[in-house]
């Protein structure tokens, strides 16, 4: 079975994370053929062949153009920062390839709707780089939604953290500047939301409120005005009458990589922490009244597709696995096949909620989106 030629854009961490995961696909799972590397693009051509030696690819070039051009290149990973993510997977579809492209989609929900419109007319495979759906643990949550085991779905929250903004002596940088997007809610905020994507009814409605924990950063010339905004709180209201919350801070002290779920029924729970990225908390209300408490699901090779990487439980996985993982459901989407995955049409989804929530805050109002 040949096996697909890949292309890589950009060799930061999420480009590495990519690259890790066309290299460990194939031997991981055995039901796919082994990618072939074969360019790698960056912005300086020394790079470009230094990563591309160290990662597999056969090639490499200082001019992401000349990728897409390349017919051996059927899928292209897209790990560029994000406002060029509009501009790379446009064109890349229109170059007749499949695309797995990082999150988020786009910095603005005109170009979010343009790479919709391009995979649409492509008719090739695009997916955003949603890792954390993959996870086994979100797998069995999702699992005991749909069987039943929490009954009707009453409420749902979802915390992200992390503290990568929260030292006000940081100079002023990219991720502060609107260039980049809003701040939290679509930086990171879009995790929280894929994972509302595979667990909840659709969101209806939406108010939020967002903030500047840091409010001004050291720069070159003095002092300069934050402009994007670190902090975004959210009251959620879904089809079918469920409420949630969503809140996310990216100026949290001592939060590495928190994203913590709590999912409420009226006949049970399930809630799960990104921190403690194996474990799963499930509270059965049917269970007599002396024995109800919340119980400790450790992730195991009994929540595929776990076992393929390790043959017991409590030797859990971690960020790089739900990446290979995430390769395996994209190779199943274009090989024809069901897949997990956050298309761009799902994409564009969490986008618009991205957009109503910046609207929210703009307008101090509630803010419904649009289908």
């Amino acid at each position: 079975m040949r096996g697909i030629g890949v292309g890589l854009i950009g060799t930061g961490y999420m480009g590495k994370c990519h690259a890790l995961a066309w290299n460990a696909v194939a031997a991981t799972f055995g039901d796919v053929a082994r990618p072939r590397l074969v360019v790698l693009a960056e912005t300086d051509q020394t790079l470009a062949a230094a990563r591309a030696a160290a990662f597999g690819f056969d090639r490499a070039t200082d001019d992401w153009q000349q990728l897409l051009a390349d017919p051996e290149v059927e899928i292209v990973s897209i790990a560029a920062p994000n406002p060029w993510h509009r501009d790379m997977a446009v064109a890349a579809l229109e170059a007749g390839k499949h695309v797995w492209c990082e999150k988020p989609m786009a910095t603005s929900l005109a170009d979010a709707e343009a790479m919709r419109d391009a995979a649409r007319a492509s008719g090739k495979v695009a997916v955003l780089g949603y890792n954390y759906i993959q996870n086994p643990a979100i797998r069995l949550i999702g699992k005991l939604i749909g069987e039943g085991r929490l009954g009707r779905l009453q409420h749902v929250r979802v915390e992200m953290d992390e503290d990568f903004m929260a030292d006000p002596e940081m100079p002023f940088g990219f991720r502060d500047q609107s260039l980049s997007g809003i701040g939290a809610l679509d930086d990171f905020g879009v995790h929280a939301l894929s994972l509302l994507a595979v667990l909840a009814p659709p969101v209806e409605a939406v108010v939020c409120d967002m903030s500047r924990p840091v409010a001004q950063r050291t720069s070159e010339g003095g002092m300069r005005a934050v402009e994007t905004h670190d902090s975004a709180t959210a009251l959620l209201r879904f089809a079918g009458g469920a409420t949630g919350t969503l809140a996310l801070n990216r100026a949290a002290w001592g939060r590495k990589g928190r994203i913590a779920v709590q999912v409420f029924g009226d006949a049970g729970a399930a809630s799960f922490d990104q921190e403690r990225l194996n474990d799963v908390q499930f509270f059965d209300a049917r269970d007599p009244p002396d024995r109800q408490g919340f119980r400790t699901i450790l992730a195991g090779p009994a929540h595929a597709p776990f076992g393929k990487f390790v043959p017991a439980p409590g030797h859990g996985l971690g960020f790089n696995d739900l990446k290979v993982i995430e390769a395996r459901e994209l190779l199943h989407a274009v090989a024809g096949e069901p897949a997990r995955v956050i298309d761009f049409d799902a994409g564009l989804a969490i986008e618009r909620g991205v957009a109503a929530l910046a609207r929210s805050h703009a307008s101090a109002a509630w803010v419904v989106i649009p289908r």
